[in-house]
């Protein structure tokens, strides 16, 4: 392969993964519940308990997420697209419809089918885009995921400061934003985003980590932007109209690293004849070596070997995994059960942040929907660059980074629970950065524990936490607690007001967040010799680089 074909497939990689960035940039929708589940509790005069079915029913579609696993071994990229953007149009599309009063409330069970479609298409948008990128960035699956869940992150705040500034807060509008926006950008991202055949050269690595660095500094300079408008707050129709041009200019910014990659490759067609003859060795070697790492990644076996590796051994930790093999490891039930832990916690904080805000006595929530957002977007982004810096830099399990995060969210919980003064901001703060953590290290933990073959159905599975968490800790505890400390209203529904209201749920959250701790730290225990094994294997392939360099 030339340079300038190399460079070329480079830019179309790159191009992909800004068309990824911009899908999870929008595909958060299902965290954002909280600014229309007011509406509809009035609309339909639900108790809390009722309206957390709600929110479970949504997150219930991320149950079906499997479908979207096995859709993705056998379907193309655009495909798995297609469907997420359709789905989603439908789901929110018909939210709206009631909210805006074009149709009369429908029947409760079919809001729940309505919304349970809604946060299905989430994960057709994930599923695509992260198997994609992880297949197209092995040897960077830390930044990798650390952006890609960092704008899922940041969706929600997106989403919210563009109704904000467009719409003044109109819930109808806020589902039409929903329903169009995932759908259009899920269209354009189908003619982009695909695997790309690739080098796995330690001068590949460096590169994308050099460009990573880029991404991360632009995804960083829009969560600031959008949390300085958090706090100055929209002014005018003219300072809002800015805010829109601006994020959107912000977010185009990202396409600076596929563009120069194009001319680089084109810079260079008319050079390839020379370069090829002047460093045809070193290029040979660089393939060589390419190919060899490549297949040491994902090694090619005969039939025979497959059928033996099957009935007489069991994939050690850190090979390829069958799902039915993988869930015979403690490992990924330690996974399972502490992610279970963070995530189901997290999102009862976000499914009731609005009845959250109300008891506590804050007549508008919006900025602390945006704040959870914003903030986890920082602790997505800085766990998945800093767990890849010190597995390279020591061979740190990624584990740890867990289990340092179930501490801090218990201490997030605790302070809610007491009401001090100010407790949701830095509520708010604390579960964003530590559910963000929990999302984005668990990705690379599974791929580098049960490999890459079967991962968009086994980062489905895990995703089975979704709505087994948001019964658990939203639909039945945070439901339940809240209706027993609440008054009935006049219509069917009920409220409850003051710091009681949530007590008992933030302090069984806490306790939840312990035993997520505790899991997570045996789970680093039983994978340390794994990163171990990562770490001598990439530095023995640099140092042997750095020698054939010096040769």
């Amino acid at each position: 392969m030339g340079y300038s074909e190399a460079y070329t497939l480079s830019a179309w990689k790159w191009l992909g993964f800004v068309s990824a960035v911009w899908v999870q940039a929008i595909a958060g929708n299902n965290y954002t519940f909280s600014n229309y589940s007011d509406a509809i509790k009035t609309l339909m005069n639900l108790t809390q308990l009722q309206l957390n079915n709600l929110s479970v029913a949504k997150d219930i579609g991320k149950a079906f997420g499997i479908l979207s696993g096995l859709a993705s071994d056998r379907f193309p990229t655009s495909v798995i697209l297609l469907i997420g953007a359709v789905e989603g149009l439908l789901g929110y599309g018909v939210q709206w419809l009631v909210v805006s009063r074009k149709i009369q409330p429908l029947p409760y069970w079919q809001m729940c089918i309505f919304l349970c479609m809604g946060g299905n298409s989430t994960t057709w948008m994930n599923t695509a885009v992260l198997v994609t990128c992880m297949r197209n960035f092995r040897r960077n699956r830390g930044p990798v995921s650390g952006i890609l869940k960092g704008y899922i992150g940041l969706s929600t705040a997106i989403f919210t400061d563009l109704c904000g500034a467009l719409f003044s807060d109109d819930p109808a509008k806020f589902l039409i934003m929903l329903a169009v926006i995932p759908f259009a950008v899920c269209l354009a991202a189908t003619f982009f985003l695909r695997e790309i055949p690739q080098s796995a050269s330690v001068a590949t690595e460096k590169e994308e980590a050099r460009y990573f660095t880029v991404f991360n500094a632009i995804a960083v300079v829009v969560a600031i932007y959008l949390l300085t408008n958090d706090l100055i707050g929209s002014t005018n129709q003219v300072f809002s109209l800015v805010f829109v041009i601006v994020l959107v200019i912000l977010l185009a910014s990202s396409l600076a690293v596929p563009v120069y990659c194009f001319l680089k490759s084109w810079c260079l067609v008319g050079l390839e004849p020379d370069m090829e003859h002047q460093q045809q060795e070193p290029l040979l070697k660089q393939e060589a070596n390419s190919t060899t790492a490549e297949n040491e990644e994902a090694p090619v076996m005969t039939v025979e070997e497959v059928v033996a590796v099957v009935e007489k051994i069991s994939p050690v930790i850190g090979e390829e995994h069958t799902i039915y093999e993988m869930m015979q490891t403690w490992e990924f039930w330690l996974l399972f059960v502490s992610f279970l832990c963070g995530m189901g916690t997290g999102l009862a904080v976000m499914n009731n942040m609005a009845q959250i805000g109300l008891a506590l006595g804050h007549a508008d929530v919006s900025i602390f929907v945006s704040l959870t957002s914003i903030w986890g977007f920082f602790g997505r982004i800085i766990s998945g660059s800093v767990s890849e810096y010190f597995l390279k830099r020591s061979g740190t399990p990624r584990p740890v980074w867990n289990a340092a995060s179930q501490i801090l969210m218990a201490v997030g919980f605790l302070l809610m629970a007491l009401a001090m003064p100010g407790c949701l901001y830095i509520g708010s703060i604390v579960v964003g950065i530590c559910y963000g953590v929990r999302l984005t290290v668990t990705v690379p933990v599974a791929s580098e524990l049960f490999g890459l073959k079967y991962y968009g159905l086994l980062y489905n599975i895990l995703i089975l936490n979704f709505p087994i968490g948001s019964f658990l800790f939203s639909g039945l505890l945070a439901g339940y607690l809240y209706d027993a400390q609440a008054t009935p209203t006049q219509g069917g529904g009920n409220t409850c007001m003051g710091s009681h209201c949530y007590r008992l749920v933030f302090i069984v959250m806490a306790i939840a967040s312990v035993i997520g701790f505790g899991l997570d730290v045996l789970l680093t225990m039983r994978t340390k010799n794994i990163y171990t094994k990562i770490f001598t294997s990439r530095k023995s392939k640099k140092s042997s680089t750095t020698s054939n360099g010096q040769r």
